[in-house]
């Protein structure tokens, strides 16, 4: 009878330690997606916050619409670091070197050609070919033309090679950010591989959209458009500057670049239909327009600049 009591005992232990162990088991693992979860919101929280975060600067933020005619050029600076966006025609060329230099200007950080087309690409090799260039920036679009094939020989000159950047990639100049919201390689029509930037300067925004069409307006739609200053599309060409884009930019500022009773009827009457709510400016009446930010407020001035060949 003893035997079986202990036998008994000894049993009801083994079970008693053996139900410990699994709800142990248990009780780690429930333990375990504890910490887990914990982590995992914290990490949530950290990015949310990180998402939130004012965009706060503390420097001044030029951008330089240059008069070049039927053509487009942007100078961007901040914080001692330059960027251009086209270089207008050919004949702009030596006068946009002479006016970047008279502005102290000995290197751009960026160079970007939105799309092989003349009026955009004219003067960039002489650009290249006078300045310190960090990187160049060109869509995956290519044409035969002598203009296009004398930018490639500046950058193999300069023992440079060029980016094509991709659609959402982030590019940093000084305190701004840009996103490259589009561009198309190789499209039917060569204003559809237009490189577009959106820029972002604490509080100010700004989109540069080259000469890409409505059909490039339709696919960006769903991106985030509203700026502060819209440089609008192709010299204020109808055949850009949809009124469901517009609507979605809703800038406070348009800048229109483009030669005074030029062949093509830029800007065209639809548009600056459209933009009658909108203070405007224009290269051929206003000249070089600068727009300047401090990251909450923009001022705009226009200078006579002898930038147009």
């Amino acid at each position: 009878m003893k035997k079986k009591k202990i036998s008994l005992i000894g049993i009801l232990i083994f079970i008693f330690l053996f139900l410990c162990e699994i709800n142990n088991i248990d009780l780690n693992k429930i333990y375990n997606n504890l910490i887990n979860k914990k982590n995992d919101d914290t990490i949530i929280e950290t990015n949310m916050k990180e998402d939130i975060k004012p965009n706060i600067v503390d420097s001044n933020l030029n951008v330089y619409f240059v008069n070049v005619g039927q053509a487009d050029c942007i100078l961007i600076q901040n914080n001692n670091e330059n960027m251009l966006i086209d270089a207008g025609n050919n004949e702009d060329g030596e006068k946009l070197v002479k006016y970047f230099k008279e502005l102290g200007i000995t290197k751009f950080k960026y160079v970007v050609g939105t799309h092989p087309h003349e009026d955009h690409i004219g003067g960039l090799d002489d650009i290249i070919n006078a300045f310190e260039i960090e990187e160049v920036l060109l869509p995956d679009a290519y044409t035969t033309t002598k203009t296009f094939e004398e930018v490639l020989d500046a950058i193999e000159n300069k023992n440079l090679e060029f980016t094509v950047p991709e659609i959402d990639s982030n590019i940093t100049l000084g305190e701004a950010k840009l996103k490259v919201l589009y561009t198309e390689s190789n499209p039917d029509d060569l204003n559809d591989a237009s490189i577009v930037l959106r820029l972002d300067f604490g509080e100010n925004s700004f989109l540069f959209t080259g000469d890409s069409t409505t059909r490039v307006e339709k696919q960006i739609l769903d991106k985030e458009l509203k700026v502060d200053v819209y440089k609008v599309a192709h010299h204020g060409s109808s055949y850009s500057n949809s009124k469901a884009f517009l609507d979605k930019v809703n800038p406070k500022y348009g800048i229109i670049s483009c030669e005074k009773d030029n062949s093509y009827g830029h800007p065209h009457k639809e548009v600056i239909e459209r933009l009658k709510n909108i203070t405007t400016y224009k290269t051929y009446e206003d000249g070089t327009i600068i727009v300047s930010s401090d990251g909450k407020n923009i001022t705009i001035n226009n200078v006579k600049t002898d930038t147009n060949g």
